[in-house]
């Protein structure tokens, strides 16, 4: 042991100290316990590792940065596990990433992960540039400012996303079926983390109370209970929680969240580890709430959103209203690298009070409400005057658009027809725009606008007004 520990040490001094510890870490849990490691292998992994930076450093035609060999040693690590939520992040990346659970910050409010060699689009924060400008969770990111990102790593991506609150970005995404990628312009802004917001809705004599929450992040769980206790001071008959578009955060926090609302007559999830062992985490709370809850869910609730949607459902049978989760059922915890730099890593599985573990499946919900077509409309782009006549995409997204706020057109298959100019001279008309059945950078603003305002009206939201009655029946 004396021996091994020597051997352990010198490690963790060399060159590549921090990349070739977890190499060994690697060799040695692959085979046992450290005490049974043959220290014969982990000399010559150490000697291999140590010929291939001496190589580089000696032989490559340029000269070698050997921080930055050190970096790529540990992303080339952690990229070999293929897990998209296991990453290593530099002094900068990770600086922006505690920024990200506690600040604000600037950038597009979107989270991106890598599946395989693809940098996927997770969710977009509610409100947030990424979402008005229209991309979607699952898009796949191909382009940045029209450069292919291929070649780079997920940290290096995000890097080149952020930037100055009002600069602008165009993300290159590929789209379901769709035979071209779309370029999506972004207005970068200041991120805020504001992770809770309030309302009351009327619905007969039923008072309903309305939490949405963003994220969970340091501080959620303080807010949402100082947002709890003014609509319960006002009074209501039932309450909605909406983790639609919510991507996840801390554990801690969800944790904190569901202290508020599942009891704890049973665990609200298990962590199991990779040995199979399985921890429960409970509630402290011994008594549920006299109303009655339902929870709004989507495609973009997401790991923390979803132990709370799993917690709520199976521990108090509270109804799960909308669409199906997006399907993430790992744990991940990061570790201080010691200069700046952070390692998180995928660390354990959740699974559900009832033991499922919903990882790339998601949760369904307890009453499936799809929203308007409108919801999934992206706001269009176009360079060009789009007319009469013409034959392009972007002028089936037009028609969609037009249709979706009530302008009937004939056709939706890209051709802009007489239909098409009439329903757009009618928009125009009752936007105050200049009525000449044509899309040009005007008219594609004020379409936009009328999306927003279109969506942000509860009594298009579907789910919500499904929530609504549900409680107003069940109060």
């Amino acid at each position: 042991m004396k021996k091994y520990n020597k051997l352990l040490l010198i490690v963790v001094c060399m060159a590549l100290g921090a990349a070739l510890f977890f190499a060994v870490e690697h060799l040695v849990l692959k085979k046992g316990p450290v005490q049974q490691a043959n220290e014969t292998e982990v000399a010559e992994t150490l000697a291999k590792l140590e010929k291939a930076q001496e190589l580089i450093k000696k032989s490559y035609v340029e000269k070698v940065d050997e921080a930055k060999l050190l970096d790529g040693a540990i992303q080339g690590m952690v990229a070999s596990l293929g897990d998209p939520y296991s990453v290593y992040m530099d002094r900068e990346t990770s600086k922006q990433f505690e920024q990200s659970l506690d600040s604000s910050f600037s950038g597009i409010g979107a989270e991106v992960s890598k599946e395989g060699e693809d940098f996927i689009i997770v969710d977009r924060f509610k409100g947030s540039p990424a979402e008005q400008a229209g991309l979607k969770p699952n898009d796949k990111i191909k382009s940045i400012d029209g450069e292919s990102i291929q070649s780079l790593t997920l940290y290096e991506v995000t890097a080149k996303i952020r930037g100055p609150k009002g600069s602008k970005v165009v993300i290159g995404v590929e789209r379901g079926d769709a035979a071209k990628n779309l370029d999506i312009t972004v207005t970068r802004d200041e991120i805020p983390v504001e992770t809770v917001h309030s309302k009351r809705f009327k619905l007969g004599s039923s008072q309903i109370g309305y939490l949405e929450i963003t994220t969970f992040a340091k501080g959620t769980a303080e807010d949402l209970k100082t947002e709890l206790t003014k609509l319960e001071s006002e009074g209501i008959n039932g309450l909605i929680l909406d983790v639609r578009g919510n991507p996840g955060g801390l554990l801690s926090s969800v944790h904190e969240v569901l202290d508020e609302f599942v009891t704890n007559k049973k665990p609200f999830m298990y962590i199991e580890e990779r040995n199979g062992e399985r921890e429960p985490l409970s509630s402290v709370l011994e008594e549920k709430k006299e109303y009655p809850i339902a929870t709004l869910i989507d495609g973009g609730s997401a790991s923390a959103a979803e132990i709370l949607a799993a917690g709520m459902q199976e521990v108090e049978g509270y109804p799960l209203i909308g669409e199906k989760t997006f399907g993430k059922g790992t744990v991940q915890q990061s570790y201080d690298l010691g200069d700046g730099s952070q390692m998180k890593l995928t660390m354990s599985k959740w699974l559900t009070p009832n033991k499922k573990w919903i990882h790339k499946e998601g949760i369904q919900p307890t009453l499936e409400v799809s929203q308007p077509a409108v919801f999934e409309l992206v706001p269009l782009q176009s360079a060009v005057v789009l007319k009469k006549g013409m034959n392009d995409e972007k002028i089936s997204v037009l028609q969609n658009i037009l249709n979706g706020l009530g302008y009937e057109v004939d056709r939706t298959d890209g051709y802009f027809s007489g239909s098409t100019e009439k329903a757009l001279t009618a928009f125009q008309k009752s936007a105050g725009l200049k009525q000449n059945g044509e899309a040009n950078t005007a008219t594609l603003a004020e379409l936009d606008k009328a999306i927003q305002t279109y969506k942000e009206n509860p009594k298009h939201d579907h789910q919500l007004q499904s929530a609504i009655e549900f409680l107003s029946e069940n109060e």
